[in-house]
């Protein structure tokens, strides 16, 4: 059957070619050209003018994810500190005939390095700062060994230095801690959630982690640092979810602990005898207590705004100890003096400042290992500070350990610096949507 007559191909309607459909809003756009290098070949898309400065300042940027506040906390802090260790030593190296720039020019130095160390280590990747945990430990703990070992010195009844060339120092216990925080952050901080329920497990290799740090400080006898250390680790301890019960049995065995030494006389001579001195102020002024006694009379012979620096009476006749004391152990003091009751709250409230820093980077970080990292510093920063500025107001016993980033010493500002670096770096790592 037959539906029609077949048409032959010159009767078919022709078929026009197809165009893209013109559309005004696209009449303007400049056509894509891809860029060349300069041997011509196509490299890619076309890189405009101010493309640094978009990468420098972006949002993706390096410095947009830097905590500023922070960074101008610390080198006010040095700022301040640089010129107090200036104030402190230069009367006493002038009685000697000596340089009085030199502790300056060290101080210079040792903070210059310090910033390159707190910008190297924020640079460093969250997941190498894990790799390096075990590392930095075992650095800890290998340098504490070393310090007992026919290559350290005793200064001031503490073995607890390495001479270097150049006269240089280095005190392995202000790294311990370093070791010992990104330890306790590993061993706490293994888990992908941000707060799960620790286990026995985890709370013996922490404390496993402690005890021989804090052993080997209490050889060389440091008490300062042992406090220190044994705060840091029971803090992060706290703040890793332990459970209650065991929390309440440490504290009871460091209650215990503390006990013991007491009565059973564990102490050095000249350890007890700054513990009497603080328990009793008046009972020995002109002996064990009259390094504090004196630093109390500096303080409130400043006044509201001091007698500035460098005019100081008590610390130009260096009455707080010898002029390297003045620099380090008893620098509050010296502010006191000098800069009066608006230095040291100046200080006091930059040093609160950086805690608070460091206690939001730890309440806002992504994972465990961030919180405990960032809150072990937190925890070191204000215990030390309270601790330097309590015994020269008399409320702590002197312990001798430096107030941070304000105290002359290479180790201390080393050591601080690189805790610095490390809250930049969980910093940096912090994502508002995960």
């Amino acid at each position: 059957m037959s539906f029609g007559r077949n048409r032959g191909l010159s009767e078919l309607p022709a078929v026009r070619p197809w165009r893209p459909a013109r559309s005004s809003g696209y009449r303007r756009l400049d056509p894509v050209r891809p860029a060349l290098r300069p041997g011509g070949t196509v490299f890619g898309p076309a890189v405009r003018r101010g493309s640094l400065w978009r990468r420098t300042l972006g949002r993706d940027s390096l410095l947009r994810h830097v905590d500023w506040v922070l960074v101008l906390v610390v080198l006010g802090l040095a700022l301040i500190g640089t010129l107090l260790v200036w104030s402190a030593t230069a009367p006493g190296l002038a009685q000697v005939g000596a340089n009085t720039h030199a502790y300056l020019d060290r101080q210079l130095l040792v903070v210059a390095v310090g910033l390159m160390l707190m910008v190297g280590v924020s640079l460093l990747d969250y997941r190498v700062l894990r790799m390096l945990a075990p590392f930095a430990y075992a650095a800890g703990l290998l340098g504490l060994l070393a310090v007992l070992s026919p290559l350290g010195t005793t200064i001031n009844g503490s073995h607890s230095w390495i001479p270097l060339p150049g006269g240089f120092q280095v005190e392995p216990s202000e790294y311990a801690k370093l070791g010992l925080i990104l330890m306790i952050a590993l061993i706490f901080g293994s888990s992908p959630d941000r707060a799960p329920r620790q286990g026995l497990r985890q709370l013996a290799l922490a404390l496993a982690a402690t005890v021989p740090l804090v052993g080997l400080v209490v050889a060389e006898p440091d008490l300062g640092v042992v406090v220190i250390l044994v705060v840091i680790s029971g803090g992060m301890i706290t703040l890793s979810g332990v459970r209650l019960r065991w929390l309440g049995g440490l504290a009871a065995a460091g209650v215990l602990g503390i006990v013991a030494v007491l009565k059973l006389h564990l102490l050095k001579a000249y350890q007890a005898g700054r513990l009497t001195s603080f328990l009793h102020p008046s009972a020995n002024p002109q002996g064990t207590g009259w390094q504090a006694y004196q630093a109390k009379i500096a303080i409130g012979s400043g006044g509201m705004f001091g007698h500035g620096l460098f005019h100081g009476q008590l610390t130009a006749g260096s009455f707080l100890g010898s002029y390297s004391f003045q620099g380090t152990d008893f620098i509050f003091a010296v502010a006191g003096e000098e800069l009066g009751f608006v230095g040291c709250v100046t200080i006091v409230v930059l040093l609160g400042l950086l805690t608070f820093r460091a206690v939001r980077i730890a309440a806002r970080a992504d994972d465990l290992f961030g919180l405990l990292t960032a809150a072990g510093v937190a925890v070191w920063f204000a215990v030390q500070a309270f601790i330097n500025i309590g015994m020269t107001l008399g409320i702590a016993p002197v312990t001798g350990i430096p107030l941070p980033f304000v105290s002359y010493g290479g180790s201390a500002m080393f050591a601080d610096m690189i805790a610095v670096g490390l809250l930049q770096s969980v910093h940096r790592r912090h994502h508002v949507f995960r």
